[in-house]
């Protein structure tokens, strides 16, 4: 894999209907990096991740996952590489209990009973849910029900994870065990790209900030320098993350994206 290009999108182009295009002629790379994609509804994002998880096909270009086509491999081969968390997961639970549910994925991509059963219990203790292994999910509540789903994508050990609007209805605990999974996922080597509204969620986490506008990419960098450009987050109807505007507030010309950054700057200029 060059230069740690896990996918690579070409001239993409995408629409529902002719001559009214989603997506125009996206060109980019997407390595290890943790990835949010933030824009407007409408932007685009949504229909973005559906291509690159084989759901949609494109009406132009391509999408390369490790040098293969995206548009050349069924949706079963794909789902051996990159898995994907719906933003409702209602729309992705159907098991009697969690552990079945978690386990569901790692079975279909051919693990056998032993290693799915290990990979299930694992994610389900990095979310804090082992307690509700035999539980059937639709006695959790919301909130509960999305980590499961988050759960049984990571369960799948796929190289890719898409996460769509995790932090939904997750309150400061949810954050945190999405958060710290995060992270776990980067340091074992696997890419983790979101499509979020939550910009504080996305500073404290991310490390690469794409911002869609009208389907195309109106800015693409490190987060620190994205949230710096508050004329380019106005264009795509987005607000900085209250960390960057409380520092930009104490008159401070470094951009903040993590609290602790700010309190370890203030303490240093005492």
């Amino acid at each position: 894999m060059k230069d740690n290009q896990r996918i690579d999108i070409q001239n993409l182009h995408f629409s529902y209907r002719q001559g009214e295009e989603i997506l125009c002629g996206l060109d980019f790379k997407i390595d290890e990096r943790t990835t949010a994609i933030i824009g407007q509804n409408g932007a685009g994002k949504t229909t973005f991740v559906k291509l690159l998880k084989g759901l949609l096909k494109p009406t132009e270009g391509n999408v390369f996952y490790e040098g293969k086509n995206i548009s050349e491999m069924t949706v079963a081969a794909i789902a051996r590489h990159i898995g994907m968390v719906f933003q409702n997961p209602n729309d992705q639970i159907f098991k009697n209990c969690v552990i079945e549910e978690v386990m569901f994925g790692p079975l279909q991509i051919g693990m056998n009973k032993t290693e799915a059963a290990e990979r299930a219990e694992a994610a389900l203790q990095m979310f804090e849910l082992t307690e509700m292994a035999n539980v059937n999910p639709y006695d959790l509540g919301l909130s509960e029900r999305k980590l499961v789903a988050i759960a049984s994508v990571i369960a799948m050990n796929n190289k890719v994870v898409i996460l769509d609007e995790p932090t939904i209805a997750q309150d400061y605990r949810g954050k945190y065990l999405i958060s710290s999974a995060i992270h776990r996922l980067r340091e074992e080597g696997r890419t983790v790209i979101t499509i979020i509204h939550d910009m504080d969620f996305v500073a404290e986490n991310f490390e690469r900030v794409i911002v869609f506008a009208k389907g195309k990419i109106i800015m693409d960098g490190e987060a620190g320098d994205v949230f710096a450009r508050e004329e380019v987050l106005l264009e795509a109807s987005l607000e900085q993350p209250n960390i960057t505007k409380l520092g930009q507030k104490m008159e401070f010309s470094h951009v903040f994206t993590k609290e602790e950054e700010l309190i370890h700057f203030c303490r240093g200029s005492k």
